[in-house]
């Protein structure tokens, strides 16, 4: 860090990241219910993380704690930064409208739609690994693609998820949308000595780059399901309204996965 750069730049990244992991703390405490699948989500989510120098420098090159992005491409704060936003992905729909994954599909694994079930679950990381590996895309782009394809494979075999899956995009898309334009009031400028704008569209939403933005909806697209993906699991709604819409559209949507060959 130079003397123009404020010494408070260093722990930017770490207070988005925190700020996050308070909305994420607010979940846990509302829902117990959704604790153990929670975290399980977020333990699993942590692990993306790791895949920070992909983005350090060509989407962005962050101040962090002991200068470990700048020095090593990794950092501490993505760690924590994935953990949160995977608990809010997966938890935002549950609790804005009190539904929760208690039904096992298992049985149903080897019907129909279902029997592409792994072709969907290794999608969107797979996409990602060919894209990075075959294309000059910046990587902010390989993984909204990524992350859009296996939205639609996994609306494929589970379309019993479409509702969740397009709500969740639009609440994470909100949740993180909010935090960041809180994170530029309190680090003013942060955002144009950090990303690498010119390597992007360099459209900026109250100071939120547009990536940013489309990076938050489509993760919210498909990782809001991955939970019931992964352990065979369905929604139930737990109020009488919820429930009757719930019902209906389950009806609507098996009269259509029968009229698919």
């Amino acid at each position: 860090m130079t003397t123009h750069e404020p010494a408070s730049w260093t722990y930017a990244y770490l207070g988005l990241s925190v700020a996050l992991s308070l909305v994420w703390l607010m979940l846990y405490a509302l829902r117990h219910d959704l604790n153990v699948s929670m975290l399980r989500v977020s333990l699993c989510t942590g692990l993306l993380g790791l895949t920070e120098p992909l983005f350090v420098p060509r989407y962005w090159n962050p101040f962090t704690l002991l200068d470990l992005a700048h020095r090593t491409g990794f950092d501490l704060e993505s760690l924590l930064f994935s953990f949160s936003i995977g608990g809010i992905a997966f938890a935002a729909y549950e609790f804005l409208f009190h539904v929760g994954p208690v039904e096992s599909i298992a049985a149903e694994r080897d019907k129909g739609l279902h029997q592409q079930h792994t072709f969907a679950v290794l999608s969107a990381p797979l996409l990602f690994g060919i894209l990075s590996v075959t294309t000059r895309l910046n990587p902010i782009y390989s993984s909204a693609i990524a992350l859009v394809a296996g939205f639609v494979a996994t609306l494929y075999c589970r379309r019993d998820l479409w509702l969740k899956m397009i709500v969740s995009g639009g609440l994470f898309l909100a949740i993180y949308f909010f935090v960041f334009a809180l994170f530029n009031v309190v680090f003013p400028g942060y955002v144009v000595a950090v990303w690498n704008l010119k390597a992007i569209s360099r459209i900026r939403l109250i100071g939120v780059p547009l990536e940013e933005l489309m990076f938050a909806f489509t993760f919210g697209l498909y990782w809001s399901s991955v939970y019931e993906h992964f352990t065979w699991h369905s929604q139930r709604a737990f109020t009488p309204a919820l429930v009757e819409l719930e019902q209906s559209l389950t009806e609507k949507t098996r009269n259509l996965a029968h009229r698919t060959p």
